[in-house]
């Protein structure tokens, strides 16, 4: 007997692939040790750059870029992702728990809808807003403001957050221009290599073959889960299955808990609950409104011009 798996089903097995993947590589990042930071954002990207080049390579256009306007976007995307991984990474050596870094990097598609409104001038409408409000809210509770240095770890995850939502926002303006995915990729790994590797020289530390090892895998996992998320979303619209990135929030808890012997707060966990119902309510809406529009209910679309 054969069973039929649709395509949504295969996109969401993907993209709980990539936050499988993501969370494996918030792992291994901590259990590297202590390292310099940009040692080990060095070898999370170099490692994609040198695994994306050659796909580059063999087609057509190789390494050619669709124009000089979306060089600048690309530069744009390559920026504020590399800042997002410094930050991320910080916050996973000093917050105390991956899964809290985990799920303020998470913030990222409620940045997005913000950014999206001053770069593509979409105005969000008042749903929207209320969910990044409500994301915002549960973001207080995981880092537990105590106005003090021991609050800036968590603070730098809310900020990856930002960092991500705006290089997310780079990347559908790129894929609005007709950029290539493939080149938004390798750019802004290779960027971000580059970047790294003069620090990485600078303040290199020797590592034993565990700390090498573990670092290594990160690049192995960040690598699966940008190839995960890009095949998730040729099988399904992002609205569809977004939602069941936040699985990666359960994947770091699981693995911190095992394997670090992390154990969230409570306040942590309440923080967790508010981020993933603005998360699913937003899920929720964006289907009801897409099911209204299909059977010609009269809805206006927020007006938009693209930057």
């Amino acid at each position: 007997m054969r069973i039929r798996v649709g395509k949504k089903s295969v996109g969401v097995l993907f993209v709980l692939g990539a936050a499988l993947s993501f969370a494996f590589m918030n792992y291994f990042v901590s259990a590297a040790g202590e390292l310099p930071l940009l040692e080990k954002v060095f070898f999370r990207n170099a490692l994609t750059t040198f695994c994306v080049l050659p796909v580059l390579l063999c087609g057509k256009e190789k390494l050619r870029i669709k124009s000089k306007e979306t060089l600048l976007w690309l530069f744009l995307r390559a920026a504020f992702g590399f800042l997002g991984i410094v930050l991320n990474f910080y916050a996973i050596d000093h917050i105390g728990s991956i899964a809290d870094a985990s799920i303020l990097n998470k913030l990222s598609p409620f940045f997005a809808i913000l950014f999206s409104a001053l770069l593509l001038r979409e105005r969000p409408r008042i749903p929207e807003i209320i969910f990044v409000l409500i994301a915002f809210a549960g973001a207080v509770c995981v880092i537990d403001p105590s106005f003090s240095s021991a609050v800036l770890p968590a603070l730098s995850g809310f900020a990856s957050g930002a960092c991500a939502g705006f290089a997310y926002t780079c990347v559908r303006i790129l894929s609005l221009k007709g950029e290539r995915g493939s080149m938004t990729v390798f750019f802004f790994s290779a960027f971000s290599t580059v970047v790294a590797l003069p620090f990485f020289i600078a303040f290199f530390e020797p590592m034993t073959t565990e700390q090498l090892v573990c670092l290594l895998l990160s690049g192995v996992a960040a690598t699966l889960g940008q190839i995960f998320i890009t095949a998730a979303y040729r099988f399904a619209p992002a609205k569809e299955i977004a939602v069941f990135d936040y699985a990666q929030v359960l994947f770091a808890a699981v693995l911190g808990y095992f394997l670090l012997s992390e154990v969230p707060t409570v306040l942590s966990f309440i923080g967790y609950a508010i981020i993933l119902l603005a998360a699913i309510l937003r899920k929720v809406y964006d289907r009801a409104l897409s099911k209204k529009q299909k059977i010609g209910g009269k809805i206006p679309p927020p007006p938009h011009k693209c930057a």
